[in-house]
């Protein structure tokens, strides 16, 4: 970007590199300790989990060692009143045990909502700092899948799996302390077996995280097919062409081809948890086996029968903590993936952002001149082996005018001159290569984006509505305007009367993308927005290209309200616009070849009397 101004560091986005996400490269650790720091601002919750942990491990061992009390102590002494202290705790001991596992779960599972609440919040808003590129060169159902099945994917890790690997990494840790202190001896038999366990949930962990990638993958373009053909455009598309079957067709063979990465995903890693139980199942008999070799030796040290109940009793402890462990290491080696493709979104780098030091405008305070200075730009060109078409000349070069405070520029040319692209270089949805574009005498790129945006008001062919009602399509522009501002801004754009035939009035709900609505009531409720904005510059693209006769008028109404007393550059298509026109900019491939007015360019037998006639109708 020239002048450095407001470019950002350089990313992922910057030149003509892929603008869409790589492929995730990233080792185990380090997307672990990335994730941790999600779950920084609930330090106190962790704590008291952890304490809860500790004190549930703790409370678990109590049970064995009573059980080896009583069958050493109480029954041989004969002692009924200590025979019922013992069997006494040992039923207090799990009613304990169990209200501290309420707390920890209530607990967890609130850290872990918080958590995911967090990572939805932090993925939107980064996604939605991206410049327009993106968004252009990535599909809109891969975004949402993002939002929706990756962050759901990790949900249950991030609820579950963090408190479980805690508690079964204490549970074990004290079992085995327990274990070494009743007999060290049949401790080394018992886990002697481990080194084997790693070794192979390792390997399923790694399967695991592979086979999630690609269900991931999967699952993000399904959601794209879905949402490019159920959405209102793509209904009206697949049914003037005939092509719904086709598309059912398309979203079935890729829902196909889910469910099978689906059913492997699951099948990966299953194998450990049955080797696991066979293991575990034969290793009691082991531990019998070296505890009645000791005795039949006549050992001294041999163990009681009070110790090997309590130490099988306390092996058996492990098998479920264990097992868990085991298994949780696959599953978050399969979340690892998920996690990738989070951060590889928030890892993106905006390439336009706030230079340091930029100035917040104040709308009182602006006069609404907007001037090009020597504007160049060239649109990013795709990488090569994309598929897409690489354009290797600029869309516009060396592009110099300005636009009057309170004046109207049109901007003429044929389709491809750069007529949009200065639309979309003033309020900086793409970035000048060379020259600048100003505001007031000030370089935009040292202007605030939020100050920016405030001062511009943007009216294009096609317009973009929320589902949801007039009013809130209309605060949308100023939250707190009033009833008074909220009406005159429709009366501005002549909707008044038609909304009072509307069964609910202003608070009818538009639909999808406002598709119940006319083409020209569309336009007009965007006009209504911009008016309801209030701002001192607006941008018309082709507003009325797309109506009929009688809705042109209405919306043509409409905007010359609009236009009153602001700076207006509008990419002109209609006759009633150009004429009216204090400059007409004529574009030719991005070169500006003819400025005036309308009436001595209509004389002056270049491009633009040529356009005039072929486009507007006009002779001479």
């Amino acid at each position: 970007m020239s002048g450095g101004m407001g470019s950002g560091r350089a990313g992922p986005l910057a030149g003509g590199e892929a603008l869409g996400p790589t492929k995730p490269t990233g080792a185990a650790l380090p997307l672990l300790r990335r994730a941790a720091r999600f779950f920084r601002p609930y330090r106190r919750h962790l704590a008291a989990i952890g304490a809860a942990i500790l004190t549930s491990s703790l409370l678990g061992l109590a049970n064995p060692y009573l059980l080896k009390l009583l069958i050493d102590e109480a029954i041989p002494s004969r002692d009924i009143s200590l025979l019922a202290l013992y069997a006494g705790l040992m039923m207090v001991v799990p009613i304990i045990n169990g209200g501290i596992g309420l707390a920890q779960a209530w607990l967890t599972a609130s850290v872990g909502q918080f958590v995911m609440r967090d990572v939805r919040n932090a993925l939107f808003t980064h996604v939605q700092s991206m410049p327009i590129r993106f968004f252009s060169e990535t599909r809109t159902g891969e975004i949402q899948s993002r939002l929706t099945n990756d962050v759901s994917g990790v949900q249950s890790v991030v609820s579950d799996a963090a408190a479980n690997l805690a508690s079964s990494i204490a549970v074990v840790a004290s079992t085995l302390i327990a274990m070494a202190l009743i007999d060290w001896r049949l401790t080394a038999v018992s886990i002697a077996v481990a080194p084997l366990f790693l070794y192979l949930t390792s390997k399923a962990s790694a399967a695991r995280r592979k086979a999630s990638g690609e269900v991931q993958t999967a699952l993000a373009d399904l959601t794209s097919i879905a949402e490019e053909h159920l959405s209102v455009g793509g209904a009206l598309l697949a049914k003037s062409f005939g092509r719904s079957e086709a598309g059912a067709e398309r979203f079935t063979e890729r829902s196909s081809a889910l469910a099978t990465l689906q059913l492997r995903q699951a099948l990966t890693g299953r194998w450990v948890g049955v080797v696991v139980q066979i293991v575990f199942s034969g290793i009691p008999a082991l531990v019998y086996f070296a505890a009645g070799s000791l005795a039949v030796i006549g050992a001294p040290d041999a163990p009681t029968i009070g110790d090997i109940v309590a130490f099988t009793t306390l092996q058996s402890r492990l098998f479920f903590p264990l097992g868990s462990l085991l298994g949780l290491q696959v599953e978050i080696g399969g979340s690892l993936a998920l996690f990738e493709r989070i951060f590889t979104y928030l890892d993106l780098v905006p390439e336009i952002v706030d230079a340091p030091g930029a100035i917040a405008l104040r709308r009182s305070a602006v006069r609404g001149e907007v001037t090009l200075h020597g504007v160049s730009f060239r649109y990013p060109q795709p990488p090569v082996g994309s598929g897409r078409q690489r354009r290797d000349s600029f869309a516009l070069s060396g592009v110099s005018f300005t636009a009057e405070p309170g004046s109207l520029t049109a901007l003429v040319g044929p389709s491809g001159s750069g007529k949009s692209t200065i639309l979309s270089l003033i309020p900086r949805f793409w970035d000048v290569q060379a020259g600048s574009v100003e505001l007031d005498g000030i370089d935009v790129r040292k202007i605030t984006l939020q100050s920016l945006g405030e001062m511009i008001g943007v009216v294009t062919q096609e317009t973009h509505l929320l589902h949801a009602t007039i009013r809130e399509n209309l605060l949308y522009a100023r939250p707190d305007a009033s009833e008074d501002q909220i009406h005159a801004a429709l009366e501005g754009a002549s909707l008044t009367a038609r909304i009072r035939e509307l069964p609910h009035g202003i608070d009818t709900v538009v639909g999808e993308r406002g598709y119940k609505l006319s083409g020209g009531e569309r336009q007009r409720l965007a006009i209504a927005r911009v008016l309801l904005k209030d701002p001192p510059i607006l941008l018309l693209d082709e507003a009325t290209s797309a109506l009929d006769s009688v809705s042109e008028r209405h919306v043509q109404l409409a905007l010359e309200r609009a236009m009153a007393g602001r700076t207006t550059i509008a990419v002109a298509h209609r006759l009633s616009t150009v004429s009216s026109a204090d400059q007409i900019i004529v574009l030719d491939r991005g070169v500006i070849v003819e400025r005036g007015r309308h009436e001595e360019l209509r004389g002056g037998g270049g491009l633009y009397a040529e356009l005039a006639a072929m486009q507007f109708g006009l002779q001479g």
